[in-house]
């Protein structure tokens, strides 16, 4: 194994945490602000790039591995949770919205596994987080994640964070399954992605579900959410109210509307 090898245990249902536990001098790295709680032994430290071992420990080894993080949108910095201590140690983390964390373990899954720019919570050292640059322009223009994903590759365990519920489809080989392309969390790397644009011109402008859904096709596995971020803020800011500029309708505003309401001055 060139990965550590680190046990975990998920919490709660649909406000998920993982729990890891740490033997002596193993380590886990995570996504800057994932960290829920530790217990006593553990040390934190902020690396440069994703500290796996094909980084290097050159300057230009960490600049590449940073440089992949700052494309997919991430921070140029991870931390490193290891146990220093001689005991068993744990460390929590948590998913930045409802949903779901979904344990991958990359040495059954073929060493790599592609997943969503945004997904990714927690990983055993050695397990290297890169970018999969998506080779078809319709595929990199119209997948609703953007021309770049993220890639996991190694042997190690690793954690990625869906919302909603979560659904897991393997696909034999030829079988195509097509979903709306923000339900896509993550696929190993033998199956075949693209975007195919909805066909009709009434279904494409008035069926609600936008003009393009990717298309996989197996063999391979894919794991699909029900409910993706994006989804959700949408529907959150279309309820929220539009106030006029310089207005305040907050709980004071509000109190006082009942209370003139009722007579009061």
């Amino acid at each position: 194994m060139n990965n550590h090898e680190i046990d975990f245990k998920l919490h709660g249902d649909d406000m998920q945490f993982v729990e890891v536990e740490l033997d002596s001098n193993e380590t886990v790295i995570a996504e800057a602000g994932a960290l829920m709680m530790m217990e006593d032994g553990i040390a934190m430290e902020t690396i440069f790039g994703d500290g796996s071992k094909n980084s290097g420990s050159g300057l230009m080894g960490k600049l590449m591995g940073a440089g992949k993080r700052l494309v997919t949108g991430e921070s140029l910095f991870m931390t490193a949770f290891t146990n220093q201590g001689t005991g068993k140690r744990h460390v929590s983390f948590a998913a930045p919205y409802p949903g779901k964390i979904i344990p991958l373990d990359l040495s059954t899954l073929g060493g790599k596994v592609i997943c969503q720019k945004d997904s990714f919570l927690a990983a055993a050292k050695g397990v290297s987080i890169g970018i999969e640059l998506q080779q078809k322009l319709g595929t990199g223009f119209f997948g609703g994640e953007g021309f770049i994903m993220q890639k996991l590759e190694g042997d190690g365990l690793a954690f990625v964070h869906a919302g909603g519920t979560l659904y897991r489809k393997n696909l034999q080989k030829g079988e195509v399954l097509r979903v709306d392309t923000g339900c896509l969390v993550a696929m190993t790397a033998d199956v075949d992605y693209n975007i195919e644009m909805v066909s009709g011109v009434k279904t494409a402008l008035f069926g609600g579900e936008g003009l393009f859904f990717a298309t996989l096709r197996g063999p391979g596995s894919v794991w699909i959410q029900s409910m993706p971020f994006s989804r959700l803020a949408s529907r959150v800011f279309a309820a929220a109210p539009q106030n006029p500029a310089g207005s305040s309708q907050g709980e004071g505003s509000i109190a006082g509307g009942l209370f003139n309401m009722l007579g009061g001055k």
